[in-house]
């Protein structure tokens, strides 16, 4: 595995690359590296193929200071793990590499409906700085498909529409969650949880499976009220308990039993803030 950390060298060595028939995957991500980035990986490893991936923990998307500053590094051991799992090329920029004229800008991706509700409404701002970040990170590596896991949801759905907007000709692979055998999404923010967090945080996803288990034609409202009231019981601050049409983002109330559907909760354990889905 190659390691840049500077644009213009990554450039010239995928235009290379591409100029001898090779496509380009790419997998974006903040470091603190698990199973699930590795399974995002394995998906991209193909014949013909430069996998890349980068670690860049980008400060605009953090809309709380505290939460940028805690935010795990593992930099030694996410460059063994890449290494190990088959990744051509790793991309390590400095904040000034990937914003050289400083990160405030007055740039505004026009998101519509998905920068307003769920995590766009908790999180102000927060997708307009991923999408600063991508876009210059895109515009680097040009990728043939860009990576992403389906436990950003919403996320997926960002940066589709960016894409779109920026008109690029990338494709966008959506891996599904891997989680771990008690059901826990993997997340980077994991290694945050004190032990007795991490015994309790499997209820986020098991409250995602009885809220499908339960759902039925009609009014949602109840399921959702309740599924809140259960986890806020066990002592989780909760964000959101929603259930939302799966290609729009658009929340619902009533179901015609044929939209289908995504079940989206964001919560607290202690202080650490855990978002998950199930598609029904």
């Amino acid at each position: 595995m190659i390691v840049f950390k500077r644009a213009q060298h990554i450039i010239e060595e995928l235009a290379k690359k591409r100029q001898n028939g090779f496509s380009v995957a790419f997998l974006p991500t903040m470091g603190a590296l698990h199973s699930g980035h590795i399974s995002l990986l394995n998906k991209a490893i193909a014949p013909n193929t430069i996998v890349v991936s980068s670690i860049f923990v980008n400060p605009t998307q953090f809309n709380d200071a505290k939460d940028f500053e805690k935010y795990p590094k593992t930099i030694d051991q996410d460059i063994y793990a890449l290494e190990k799992a088959g990744c051509d090329i790793l991309f390590l920029p400095s904040v000034e590499e990937i914003y050289p004229n400083g990160f405030r800008q007055n740039k505004e991706y026009d998101l519509g409906y998905l920068d307003t509700v769920l995590e766009g409404a908790f999180r102000p701002g927060h997708y307009q700085g991923v999408c600063q970040v991508v876009e210059r990170l895109l515009s680097i590596v040009n990728p043939t498909t860009l990576l992403l896991g389906q436990k950003d949801y919403q996320q997926c759905m960002v940066l589709t529409k960016l894409v779109s907007i920026i008109n690029m000709q990338t494709k966008i692979v959506i891996v599904d969650t891997l989680r771990e055998k008690d059901g826990l999404a993997m997340s980077s923010r994991n290694i945050r949880l004190t032990f007795q967090d991490r015994e309790k945080a499997p209820m986020i996803y098991q409250t995602l499976v009885s809220i499908k288990q339960q759902i039925k034609l009609g009014n949602l409202n109840e399921s959702k009220k309740q599924a809140f009231n259960n986890l806020s019981t066990q002592g989780f601050k909760i964000d959101y308990v929603e259930i939302a049409d799966a290609h729009t983002l658009q929340t619902i109330s009533e179901w015609n039993g044929v939209t289908s559907l995504v079940i989206l909760i964001a919560a607290f354990v202690s202080d650490v803030r855990l978002i998950d889905n199930i598609l029904v």
